[in-house]
């Protein structure tokens, strides 16, 4: 076999390595978003669509007098609601001793999650992202890989300490990543394009605040795509 043929093995397999990296990373992109941007719903839609069993996890808080006042609860990894205003109905305060009479009355068991009145939900790219979407196996796999490749190989644009704050700041960049590094996905397989100077961690740094910036109009957007096709 000759050395051209391998070599044109070689970047025809990172090219496709790095779209299989891509597609699960973007898939769990709109999970993320479409969490950030729940449409909302009235109690009573939360209560019937729980007791039928349609219910995959519920967010909620509650206050020093054991009502909820956030609720949050998703029916698919794409499609989230919420209750706002005032969590109550003609019985009264929705309160966790409802809750768990509700639950014991569902057919299928919702993972529930009890957020600290502290917390505060971080906009644009969920704090989920991208290690805490659930069931997101298949979201953390794919970002440590390329994260892996970021330092192993040679970055061309910017160095391992520029893109370590792009992956992390800057929420996204492990997409910019694999779209650009070593060589921009639209001009398909082949050599790494060189650069005279990469950006170094300092650059980098500031950089991964713009790009954090710039999420939050891209989560939103998409959060909206999301919510316009599951209704």
């Amino acid at each position: 076999m000759s050395s051209d043929l391998v070599t044109r093995i070689l970047y025809r397999t990172g090219f496709v390595v790095r779209l299989v990296l891509l597609f699960p990373l973007l898939g769990g992109l709109a999970v993320a978003s479409a969490s950030s941007l729940p449409s909302s719903r009235t109690l009573e839609q939360f209560r019937s669509v729980m007791l039928a069993g349609e219910v995959d996890r519920i967010t909620y808080e509650v206050d020093d007098s054991d009502q909820l006042v956030f609720l949050v609860w998703s029916e698919s990894p794409f499609a989230w609601r919420r209750v706002e205003g005032r969590i109550a109905d003609f019985a009264g305060p929705y309160t966790t001793a409802r809750l768990t009479t509700d639950l014991g009355s569902a057919s299928v068991q919702p993972s529930l999650v009890v957020q600290q009145p502290t917390s505060s939900s971080r906009i644009g790219v969920s704090s989920d992202w991208p290690f805490g979407i659930s069931g997101g196996w298949w979201v953390s796999v794919p970002w440590l890989l390329a994260f892996l490749a970021m330092l192993r190989f040679t970055p061309r644009l910017a160095n391992r300490w520029a893109w370590f704050w792009l992956f992390t700041v800057g929420q996204i960049g492990v997409f910019v990543y694999l779209i650009l590094e070593p060589r921009p996905l639209w001009r398909g397989p082949g050599e790494g394009l060189t650069r005279a100077k990469r950006v170094n961690g300092s650059g980098g740094c500031g950089y991964s605040i713009l790009l954090a910036l710039a999420s939050v109009p891209v989560a939103l957007g998409i959060a909206w795509l999301v919510a316009l096709a599951t209704g």
